[in-house]
């Protein structure tokens, strides 16, 4: 069919999402995707262990606990607003399409600088699995290889949704599943499960497993995902609270105790650990199984792929709904003819994924991958502070809220309070003390532009009232 006058070939406004694509697996595969759960041994717990000490599987412990009450809160709301748009819709509907629209802002910094963490990280697993077979990368190969990437992962999210979720599940299981062996071999290797300086818990310094808190959240980032693709979703209203809540739960129990094992691993050294790029398979080489690093990082990329794919499918859908409501220019709004993925908002991602790569790079990869991870979680962070609060009193409005509503909403907004003041007090270290007001410099350019647009066409704004995604 040929393309009417002023529009071009393959899009168009009018085409929508494709409804009903996803089964509930595939649902759940954006989800477990986009936290890419073996990420966390093979990397994040070296930025844990670093700053909690010997406390690092408390950390995880009590942002499992935040999570899960999050991903209740979520969960009520996916039930109730099954939109593309997913967390500014439902901030929008009961605090304002202001509020909505800078949630909508935050998370979209948030989905991208997710996808930059874990495409930095790409470049430190894949040296780390060549360096087995003795290949050493050098500065023009490393680059190469985070544009390949890139590339790749860019073409899976443009080209069909259903298959890059089914995809990101398979690839998340058997990266786990692979992790999951790999440790109950080191277990036996140390002949007990016991270690009692972690189990003094007593002795930790608590200020210092607060403090961690922030990148534990990253850690667990991307259990929401898969409320974005609710258009795309068979029976979304069930299938998109039990993704969230059943990956959150899930995450949080497998990081706990990996970061346990891991730490346990090392000696009880979190202090080497912090200074790792390979946590996982020094841990693994320490208890004499060295053949099984190169197995873990093979599994790592893995997740890191699919991870990746999950942000960029994320981070497209609340642009292509923020297009449709015109809270950013309409081209985001646009639906491919053929594969129905909203793939100029899918090129976006991809454009922005590769400057901010490329400008990240002199300060060193695993530098980089915690400056960005740690700039991501603040926007999940905000967000998941406005959900808490949201969910019962979307509730109240149609007459269901009930007072275990609101002890969930205020348990999860006071341990997301916990989470933002942990990442200022103590002072962290510089660059770190200056990313939460980098954010917030982020978010003020947000507020300025939501205010012109606000004034200068009030009815945008107020049509977040209304379904207008397609």
């Amino acid at each position: 069919m040929s393309a009417t006058r002023g529009e071009i070939p393959n899009e168009s406004p009018a085409v929508p999402l494709r409804s009903g694509a996803l089964s509930l697996i595939e649902t759940v595969g954006q989800s477990l995707a986009a936290i890419a759960p073996t990420l966390t041994p093979a990397l994040n717990v070296s930025v844990v262990a670093g700053l909690a000490g010997i406390g690092c599987w408390m950390s995880y412990f009590i942002g499992t606990v935040g999570v899960v009450i999050v991903a209740a809160s979520v969960g009520i709301l996916a039930a109730r607003h099954p939109e593309a748009g997913s967390y500014f819709v439902y901030i929008g509907r009961s605090l304002g399409p202001y509020a909505g629209a800078l949630a909508g802002w935050a998370m979209i910094s948030a989905y991208i600088f997710t996808g930059v963490a874990v495409a930095l990280s790409f470049v430190i697993l894949l040296g780390n699995f060549l360096a087995a077979f003795s290949i050493v990368l050098n500065a023009p190969s490393r680059c190469a290889a985070l544009l390949l990437f890139i590339g790749t992962v860019t073409y899976a999210a443009y080209r069909d949704i259903k298959l890059s979720s089914r995809a990101g599940f398979i690839l998340e299981i058997i990266s786990i599943g692979i992790m999951i062996v790999i440790t109950v071999f080191v277990v036996r290797a140390h002949g007990s499960v016991i270690d009692p300086p972690q189990l003094a818990i007593s002795s930790f310094n608590y200020a210092a497993v607060f403090s961690a808190l922030p990148f534990v959240i990253f850690s667990f980032v991307g259990f929401e995902s898969s409320a974005t693709l609710a258009k795309e979703s068979a029976n979304p209203r069930r299938n998109i609270p039990l993704s969230v809540i059943g990956c959150a739960v899930f995450a949080g129990i497998f990081f706990t105790l990996m970061s346990y094992f891991i730490v346990f691993g090392s000696g009880d050294d979190p202090a080497a650990l912090g200074k790792s790029s390979a946590p996982f398979g020094d841990v693994a080489v320490r208890a004499g199984l060295g053949w099984a690093s190169t197995i873990v990082y093979f599994a790592a990329l893995i997740s890191v792929f699919a991870c990746c794919l999950a942000s960029i499918n994320a981070a497209a859908r609340l642009l292509f709904s923020m297009g449709r409501y015109q809270f950013l220019h309409r081209s985001m709004g646009r639906v491919h003819r053929a594969h129905r993925t909203p793939h100029r908002a899918i090129l976006l991602c991809a454009g922005l994924l590769t400057a901010i790569c490329l400008a990240m790079m002199p300060a060193g990869f695993l530098e980089a991958f915690g400056y960005t991870g740690t700039f991501a979680s603040f926007g999940f962070v905000v967000v998941y502070l406005a959900l808490c609060i949201v969910a019962p009193m979307d509730l109240k409005r149609s007459r269901e809220m009930r007072p275990l509503h609101v002890v969930i909403g205020l348990v999860g907004a006071a341990l997301m309070c916990f989470v933002i003041f942990g990442s200022l007090v103590p002072v962290p270290a510089y660059p770190y003390n200056i990313l939460p007001y980098a954010f917030l410099g982020y978010m003020a350019s947000g507020g300025i532009w939501f205010a012109v647009l606000k004034a200068k066409s009030p009815r945008v704004l107020v049509s977040i009232q209304h379904d207008l995604e397609g």
